[in-house]
C-alpha cells in the first residue's frame, strides 16, 4: 500500500508578519516544524536582503528556504521572481523526498509585478510515475499556466499545484478541472476553496492546494493565533493517499 502524503502551502509575507511589524522568521520555522509535512509550498520568500541582514541581529545567513528547511527537509527548489539591487524573492518548495529535477518558469504578466511557476519532480516511494509539483502565486494568465503545466507534466502523471492564488472569485476551478484533472482539496461538495486570508479570521479564498492521482484524507486551514501572529495568510494542510 501506498504511505499517505503530508502537504503544505503558507505564503509566509517574506518573514515578517502582518503591516510587517516584526521579523518573525524564527517562529514560522518552529511552526512548520511541528506541524511536519513531507511538501511545503511557500511563497514570498526570501531568498536575499542585504537591508534586513543589516538592520535585524537575528537575520539568518542562509537564504529562508535553506533555514527554514535545515535538518528536516533535506530537498529544496527556490525560484526568483523579483531581483532588484538589495536581494531577491520568490517561491521555494521543501520536500523530505528526493527532488529529481526543478525549474522556474516566469509568468510575469505586468512589468512590475514579477511571477513565477516553481514545478518540481519527485520521486515518491510506492509510485512508478514521478510526482509533479508546482508552487505558483496570482491568478493571472490561467490559461497560459494550464498550457504550461500540459507541456511539461505527462498526461495522467500525480500532480499537486499550490499557493496563493489570490482568484476569490474562484475561477480557476473549472479551467484546472477540464484541462487537467485536478481537484481542490477542500472543495468537496460545495465546489468551493478554503477562506484563508486575513489569517486573523480569514474572508478571502485566496490560497488553494490542488491535486491529482491522490484520494483526500482530509484538509484543514491553519488560522487565528499563532500562525496570525506569523503571516497575514492561513497556512493550508491536507493528507493525500496516492491512487494505484
Amino acid at each position: 500500500m501506498n504511505a499517505g502524503l503530508h502537504v503544505a502551502t503558507y505564503n509566509i509575507h517574506k518573514g515578517f508578519s502582518q503591516f510587517n511589524r516584526r521579523m518573525v522568521v524564527h517562529e514560522l520555522r518552529e511552526r512548520l516544524r511541528d506541524l511536519a509535512p513531507d511538501l511545503v509550498f511557500l511563497q514570498e520568500v526570501q531568498g536575499l536582503h542585504l537591508g534586513h541582514a543589516e538592520r535585524h541581529r537575528e537575520w539568518p545567513e542562509d537564504p529562508q528556504h535553506e533555514f527554514l528547511a535545515a535538518d528536516v527537509w533535506h530537498n529544496t527548489a527556490y525560484g526568483r521572481n523579483a531581483v532588484y539591487d538589495h536581494g531577491h524573492h520568490g517561491n521555494a518548495i521543501l520536500s523530505r523526498l528526493p527532488i529529481v529535477s526543478f525549474h522556474n518558469q516566469d509568468v510575469t504578466h505586468l512589468r512590475f509585478e514579477r511571477r513565477g511557476l516553481l514545478h518540481c519532480a519527485i520521486d515518491l516511494p510506492g509510485l512508478s510515475r514521478q510526482l509533479h509539483c508546482v508552487c505558483r502565486s496570482r491568478r493571472r494568465q490561467l490559461d497560459a499556466l494550464a498550457t504550461r503545466l500540459e507541456a511539461i507534466v505527462p498526461p495522467g502523471a500525480p500532480l499537486i499545484v499550490a499557493g496563493d492564488f489570490n482568484d476569490w472569485r474562484n475561477r480557476a476551478r473549472d479551467l484546472l478541472a477540464e484541462r487537467l484533472g485536478l481537484v481542490e482539496v477542500f472543495a468537496g461538495a460545495t465546489g468551493r476553496p478554503p477562506r484563508s486570508f486575513p489569517a486573523t479570521l480569514p474572508v478571502l479564498r485566496l490560497d488553494r492546494i490542488y491535486v491529482r492521482g491522490f484520494h483526500i484524507q482530509g484538509a484543514e486551514v491553519h488560522f487565528g493565533w499563532p500562525w496570525s501572529g506569523i503571516s497575514d495568510h492561513a497556512a493550508l494542510s491536507a493528507r493525500l493517499l496516492p491512487l494505484p
